[in-house]
């Protein structure tokens, strides 16, 4: 079992926070608009750190993380595209991969809206932790932490950063 913290869109803001509700995740993926290498290094000194950069993101982040992050852990096919869109209305870019190779469990961010939903259609689980920086339209930054074990998801979790 791993238990997995997920974040997006910090837009290079830190907060101390993220590294108290991920203290007992195994792994931190981070969905996008990193922001800034200072923000992603102190992520991956705290805890192995899977990631994709966003449209925000300059070179420095954009040499170091892909586009489109994709693994397997515990069982399950794993893509990370930070622009994806969601069940329904998934964004051109990656439409076509889902269709033909659907992952078990899509994880995107860039609208700043939680999201978690099951794409009946693909059998996928898709989820966007919304925003856990301050820039942007949201008026509640949010984590995500849930476990995946033998290609099944528990626990899932919403952290709201109230401040």
């Amino acid at each position: 079992m791993k238990r997995i913290g997920l974040l997006s869109d910090t837009h290079g803001y830190w907060d101390k926070r993220y590294l108290k509700y991920f203290e007992n995740c195994d792994e931190i993926w981070h969905a996008g608009d990193i922001g800034s290498l200072e923000v992603a290094e102190r992520l991956a000194d705290f805890r192995p750190l899977r990631a994709v950069y966003g449209n925000i993101d300059g070179q420095d982040l954009r040499i170091r993380f892909p586009e489109i992050n994709r693994f397997q852990l515990e069982g399950t096919d794993i893509l990370i595209k930070h622009i994806e869109g969601y069940p329904g209305k998934y964004d051109s870019s990656i439409r076509e991969t889902l269709m033909i190779h659907p992952p078990k469990l899509f994880i995107s961010g860039h609208s700043h809206i939680l999201k978690v939903k099951y794409d009946r259609n693909l059998g996928l689980l898709h989820i966007n932790p919304g925003a856990a920086g301050k820039y942007g339209f949201h008026r509640v930054r949010t984590l995500v932490r849930f476990n995946i074990e033998n290609g099944n998801f528990s626990d899932l979790e919403v952290i709201e950063l109230n401040d």
